[in-house]
């Protein structure tokens, strides 16, 4: 017998697949059902368990679905793939899978066992019952695109629901770096955050701060190893604290290009204050009207952020330490403070100073003495001279 379809040329395989298929095949579901679970759990090692509870039941499920479908309903049909139930089915595989962690490979290697399994019975079935040879390709084609369209749907679920569970512990990863920062929360209120965001808390952490406008891909960058929060003006960081020059250079090859300031190493229960160090190196360069590239870390700048802790006072203290120059012209005092700048770093090397000033030593002695003038018993006592220091270290003139 010859069977000839009237199917369109665009309609679904399984249109042209005659009524007989269906005939023939019915008899036989139970035991091709039992062949693709056997198949499944024999040639992928994720399923090699007995399919008991949820799990076997929706594995089991999924290819009686299947064949019921594709095998007794949409032969002769031009009708979609799937019902609305039967895309749910599939979509509960999909995220099936993505809830217990396990990658969807597994559930994608059983669709193609299913599938092979599927048109070597079925074929088997259509020859042994006397249907015409020909009715042989549109079969395999039919199983073959229903289980593309089977797999599409469950990967669309499994995609959706990673998704969803990354944006909820994301959620939760940016409610518990808030926690540890607020200070106010108790070591086992943050330890069972930690656990629900998935995070383990390290001993020592520092923070990061980074301009809102070089933030993006901060979260990508860092990945597993921190917490990440956008805030207001800026990201924070909070990531375990790097050990070693080795540590601290991943850092800040991690960190790249971006602006960014890296806090001192505190406790977790600290990590506060290395967030207010770090935006308090924001603070100052950003005061200066500076744009440095890439981390810097506090630690290498304690003495210029603690000089602009208070600027007011090093304002006073300044306005007091340097009144002896207000007298002098402006060519005159910007000369002297250059040198006195040099010369209290270098410690009155004269030989020094004279190099970094690109001057004469002789002409060196001549500014000191000076210096000596202006200021007078000042320059002798080691608490002027510090003070002294110290405002011209804060950028005072």
């Amino acid at each position: 017998m010859t069977i000839r379809s009237t199917a369109s040329d665009d309609a679904p395989p399984w249109a042209g697949l005659p009524a007989e298929v269906s005939q023939a095949i019915r008899p036989h579901l139970g035991e091709i059902v039992e062949q693709i679970i056997g198949a499944i759990q024999r040639d992928v090692p994720a399923y090699a368990r007995p399919l008991e509870g949820d799990f076997g039941l929706a594995v089991r499920q999924g290819v009686e679905v299947a064949l019921s479908r594709l095998l007794l309903e949409l032969p002769g049909q031009e009708e979609a793939a799937l019902t609305r139930a039967g895309r749910l089915v599939y979509q509960h595989l999909g995220r099936g899978e993505a809830r217990t962690g396990r990658p969807l490979e597994a559930l994608l290697a059983a669709y193609r066992i299913g599938a092979r399994v599927a048109f070597r019975t079925t074929s088997q079935v259509a020859v042994d019952e006397g249907l015409d040879p020909t009715v042989l390709l549109p079969l395999g084609e039919s199983i073959f695109v229903y289980v593309d369209e089977l797999s599409a749907t469950s990967v669309e679920a499994f995609a959706d629901e990673q998704f969803r569970q990354v944006g909820e512990r994301d959620r939760r990863r940016g409610a518990l770096l808030e926690l540890m920062m607020s200070g106010r929360a108790d070591e086992a209120e943050v330890r069972a955050q930690a656990a629900s965001a998935e995070w383990v808390m390290p001993s020592e952490v520092v923070a990061v701060v980074v301009p809102l406008d070089d933030a993006d891909g901060l979260r990508l960058v860092f990945g597993e190893r921190a917490l990440v929060r956008a805030r207001a003006e800026y990201a924070v960081a909070v990531l375990k604290a790097p050990v070693g020059q080795r540590g601290r250079a991943e850092v800040t090859r991690l960190i790249g290009s971006r602006r960014a300031w890296v806090g001192p190493v505190r406790p977790w229960s600290r990590a506060a204050d290395s967030l207010r160090a770090a935006l308090a190196g924001l603070a100052v360069e950003e005061g200066h009207g500076t744009r440095a590239l890439g981390a810097r870390w506090v630690e290498d700048h304690l003495a210029a952020l603690v000089l602009a802790a208070d600027p007011d006072l090093v304002g006073d203290l300044a306005r007091v330490r340097l009144a002896p120059l207000d007298s002098l012209r402006d060519t005159q005092r910007q000369r002297l403070v250059e040198t006195l700048f040099s010369w209290l770093r270098h410690q009155g090397e004269r030989a020094r100073v004279a190099e970094e000033l690109h001057v004469h030593p002789q002409t060196v002695g001549y500014r000191v003495g000076q210096l000596r003038e202006v200021f007078g018993p000042a320059l002798e006592d080691p608490q002027s001279r510090f003070e002294l220091e110290m405002v011209l270290r804060a950028g005072h003139r």
